[in-house]
């Protein structure tokens, strides 16, 4: 199965693509261009910031919980205003959020990296009730941030690692043991970038220089995959009136291909979930 174009708007880099459950529309960003994108039906809107942004969780049909390169803020869809919620390796000039989700207690757990991408600058938080914590570091590019849908394990990746680990959560969403392999990509070379569980806990995840988003079972076992005709595929994003449509943003920088850094589509073999609101 191959992908088509959801929408033309290149991106540098494209990520974060999130399904607003209650507003029906997908959500998604351009880091390198500080930009955010809404599209509902025919209607593109954008929001420009001056900052780095990169991952969203939805608060309510008005606000968005954003991670920018310094802070967690609030940011009003209907005004355009933004508020400081918490800082984020704001004393840290060399760094910007990466990938991000909210977890089903309403957590929101949020990577970092070195803007240059050189290795060992980052680390991966999570923000709740109120508490920005780290729970891992040190990380080079943060990605794959997704969670069992019973919310007993999370799940992320260090890409240059090639390696997806599984972490047990406790009853209030917190790691309570070491990370453990769950996927090892290194025998083919390839680099996990986004990802995202369906329904039934499978891991769809985007492959960086791979043009696809390839299907994992809660074991780790590979189930299917979709293709992209473009190279720099990033984070996938379940979304629809069923859940049943597999969203991807890619990136164009770095890659040559004409439709390089849309934002792409696809029917799912598998059920999606909506994603959970982040409680402030």
């Amino acid at each position: 199965m191959t992908a088509a174009v959801f929408d033309t708007t290149p991106c540098a880099l494209g990520e974060g693509p999130l399904w607003h459950p209650g507003l029906n529309c997908l959500f998604w960003f351009d880091i390198l261009a500080m930009r955010l994108y809404q599209r509902k039906g025919n209607t593109l809107r954008h929001w420009q910031f001056d900052a780095y942004v990169s991952a969203a969780g939805w608060v309510d049909d008005d606000t968005l919980l954003i991670a920018s390169a310094s802070h967690l803020f609030r940011f009003t869809l209907s005004t355009g205003a933004s508020e400081p919620i918490v800082s984020l390796e704001s004393d840290r000039h060399t760094t910007r959020s990466n990938d991000g989700r909210a977890d089903p207690m309403g957590g929101f757990w949020i990577g970092t990296m070195n803007i240059d991408g050189s290795q060992g600058g980052g680390a991966i938080y999570r923000f709740y009730n109120g508490e920005l914590r780290q729970l891992f570091a040190p990380i080079s590019i943060s990605n794959a941030i997704c969670f069992s849908p019973d919310g007993a394990f999370a799940y992320f990746t260090d890409t240059p690692s090639r390696i997806i680990h599984k972490v047990a959560l406790d009853a209030h969403g917190w790691p309570k043991d070491a990370p453990e392999p769950l996927i090892d990509l290194r025998a083919n070379g390839q680099s996990p970038d986004g990802a995202v569980t369906d329904a039934a806990g499978n891991l769809w995840v985007a492959l960086w220089g791979a043009g696809r988003m390839v299907c994992f079972a809660p074991d780790g076992t590979k189930r299917a995959e979709i293709h992209l005709p473009v190279a720099q595929t990033t984070c996938p994003a379940f979304g629809g009136p069923d859940f049943r449509t597999l969203f991807c943003t890619s990136a164009g920088q770095g890659d040559a291909h004409p439709t390089a850094g849309q934002t792409f589509y696809a029917p799912a073999p598998t059920q999606g979930k909506a994603e959970p609101h982040v409680r402030l």
